[in-house]
């Protein structure tokens, strides 16, 4: 397993490489530039072009892009192009409100969405499952803007139990926190659609087997069947929709911290856009691929970890 993990550690590197080759020359196509967008369409040519110069942006772009490249492997992620000030500093206060809002729904969706997978499998074509079938299909279809949205309204606005806007303090973990629930359930509800489904199917599947049906012959009691024999067996799969729905989290982040106005990495990424601000937004985008990757690998080594079976060359 040490020489697979180096392995697809190793391959990150090409992978991340190809992203930020194909995002740096993409992203010069749109129309306009860093330029345009802090002067204005009002602003006369000569006035951009100055600008521009100032930037960096006057250079040939494969000039542009072997500079951004040196600068990446030197751990320098350049400045801001609208804010002037470093990158790195600013990522670095945006990153952990990402960080809490992508690990809460997780660890929701984690906890609500595989019991309650379970519990419709065994109570299959009844109405608890009928129930669960039914919320995880709203859950599913449900825009993640529009359920911040609604949250906020009931919870937020109505009820005045949680902030409407804002991450917290950075320094105070009661502040994040407080400010932390909307936001997580928002993610959490959606991502425990998805687990809820895949475990039931699962768990489904797997409950019919031979081994399921030779353990209750023995007399082992029900609950170690289902938790010990079963459930280890339909996690498998459980674990790659965990995995690849990981992912697709921290890009549905990007709505969550918009709604609720969070300083994250995906509220950030938006302005960059719109800012045209290419160092920033270059950056973003490696760090969301870097999480991807990641992400991905970790879901490879749990298999081992949940069938010893499982072994890596």
């Amino acid at each position: 397993m040490f020489q697979y993990t180096i392995r697809r550690t190793l391959l990150i590197i090409p992978t991340l490489w190809a992203v930020v080759t194909v995002v740096f020359f993409l992203i010069r196509i749109v129309p306009g530039g860093p330029a345009v967008a802090a002067l204005g369409t009002y602003a006369t040519e000569e006035q951009i072009r100055t600008l521009e110069h100032q930037m960096g942006l006057d250079k040939p772009v494969v000039v542009q892009y072997v500079t951004f490249l040196a600068d990446l492997c030197r751990g320098s992620l350049g400045k801001s192009l609208i804010t002037q000030r470093p990158v790195a500093k600013e990522i670095a206060q945006a990153l952990p409100y990402t960080i809490d809002l992508t690990v809460a729904g997780m660890v929701l969706g984690i906890l609500m969405g595989v019991p309650i997978g379970i519990f419709c499998a065994l109570n299959r074509n009844k109405t608890p499952d009928y129930l669960g079938r039914v919320g995880s299909l709203v859950g599913i279809s449900m825009p993640e803007f529009y359920l911040g949205i609604l949250l906020m309204y009931v919870f937020a606005v109505k009820l005045d139990l949680f902030p409407v806007i804002g991450g917290g303090d950075l320094r105070d973990w009661g502040s994040r926190l407080y400010h932390l629930v909307l936001p997580a359930f928002t993610l959490g509800i959606v991502m425990t659609a998805f687990i809820s489904r895949m475990t039931r199917s699962s768990m489904l599947n797997v409950i019919g087997e031979d081994y399921v049906r030779t353990a209750r012959a023995k007399g082992v009691s029900e609950r170690m069947v289902i938790y010990k024999h079963a459930l280890r067996n339909a996690l498998i799969p459980t674990t790659t929709v965990i995995g690849l729905y990981a992912g697709i989290l921290m890009g549905g982040s990007v709505l969550t911290e918009i709604v609720y106005s969070r300083p994250g990495l995906g509220k950030m990424m938006v302005f960059a856009v719109k800012d045209r601000d290419y160092m920033t937004l270059q950056t973003v985008i490696v760090i969301f691929s870097a999480a991807v990757f990641f992400l991905n690998l970790v879901t490879d080594l749990l298999y081992a970890l949940i069938d010893p079976r499982i072994e890596y060359h």
